[in-house]
């Protein structure tokens, strides 16, 4: 294994452990989705979370053999605290030696599926307390902000649900042949509720999005809209209807880019979970320039990160990293041979290691 692998690794089993404390403490429903989301990322996600939960050991036969509900099973876990306790280091290398196949095997398979049932029971019955605001009345609006490195999820009156992103701010207008929804600025993730009767309609600086019931992510720049498909097919036009021009079908994993010029260029194709990664507040990078992966990583962080030395910009980064820690990302900068990061009071300056 590489040692990009190993740092990967380790990143992911710091995740795990930290949705292992949380789902000890009781997750917000917000939370939920992002947690199951985490999961289905990759297989990697579930071998370290079993690694940190060693009643997780009992899932596959628990599934099959007991008669007793998930209430009663994990009350009774409740009651043995050695069970339920973070292990230490040598446990979880243990435990992941256990865990670890080198495919995704049908007994594996088996026992996450019980995992995932376990969580998606949870996760329902704490959706069920999501109570849909009082309807607005005809023409009136409801507004939705972030302040910087906050998310927010909201299920709306019609039942579809809106994540905002980190410095997110929009509008929502519900009438009675469709629903507006006015993108400010920032990023969006919208997971429409089917209606045939009412168009979903999202306004983003040039461009405006037409669903009646899919998952899409809009991200409103300074000078553009970018817009991905998560599943199914949304239409994307221009958000003046004065403005003319034929709108644009874009289909699941494809992303287009609207700015001042019309037609855009064609959809292309993306990975559109890595796309939507800020979900589980995760960032995903491929061959990304540095400049890039800098200015995405300031979009969360309280010490914004500089780039002193022109010839660092374009060094590529690939990997996930968490949003919420970014000690992380600057240890893994520390590590590469051809980089030096200064922290000062308000920044972290990235420059050429001198050789």
């Amino acid at each position: 294994m590489s040692s990009m692998d190993d740092k990967l690794r380790d990143l992911i089993a710091e995740q795990a452990a930290e949705w292992f404390v949380a789902n000890r403490e009781g997750l917000a429903p917000q939370e939920i989705q992002a947690f199951v989301t985490w999961l289905k990322t990759s297989p990697v996600h579930v071998e370290e979370y079993l690694a940190h939960s060693v009643i997780a050991r009992d899932m596959g036969s628990a599934c099959e053999q007991s008669d007793e509900s998930l209430d009663e099973l994990l009350a009774r876990a409740r009651m043995q605290p050695d069970l339920m306790a973070p292990a230490p280091r040598a446990r979880l290398t243990a435990g992941m030696a256990r865990t670890r196949a080198p495919g995704w095997r049908p007994g594996a398979f088996i026992t996450v599926a019980c995992v995932m049932v376990g969580v998606g029971w949870f996760g329902l019955e704490r959706l069920r307390a999501i109570r849909p605001a009082a309807v607005p009345e005809a023409g009136a609006e409801v507004r939705m902000a972030t302040r910087h490195g906050e998310q927010l999820s909201r299920r709306l009156t019609d039942n579809s649900v809106v994540h905002l992103n980190t410095d997110t701010d929009l509008t929502i207008r519900y009438g009675d042949k469709e629903r507006v929804v006015t993108l400010l600025v920032g990023e969006a993730d919208f997971e429409v509720a089917h209606d045939a009767g009412r168009n979903f309609r999202v306004v983003a600086g040039a461009a405006q999005v037409i669903d009646r019931g899919t998952h899409f992510d809009v991200l409103l720049g300074p000078n553009r809209t970018v817009v991905t498909v998560v599943e199914g097919k949304v239409i994307v036009g221009r958000s003046s209807v004065s403005d003319g021009g034929e709108a644009i079908p874009v289909s699941v994993n494809q992303q287009v880019t609207v700015d001042g010029r019309w037609p855009p260029a064609q959809p292309i194709a993306v990975d559109a979970q890595h796309v939507t990664a800020w979900l589980h507040r995760q960032i995903v990078f491929d061959h990304t320039p540095l400049e890039k992966v800098a200015a995405e990583f300031n979009r969360y962080a309280l010490k914004p990160i500089e780039i002193v030395t022109p010839g660092l910009r374009k060094l590529e980064i690939s990997g996930t990293f968490n949003t919420d820690d970014p000690s992380a990302f600057i240890a893994f900068l520390r590590s590469l041979d051809s980089v030096r990061v200064e922290e000062t009071a308000t920044q972290f300056r990235v420059s050429a290691n001198p050789t």
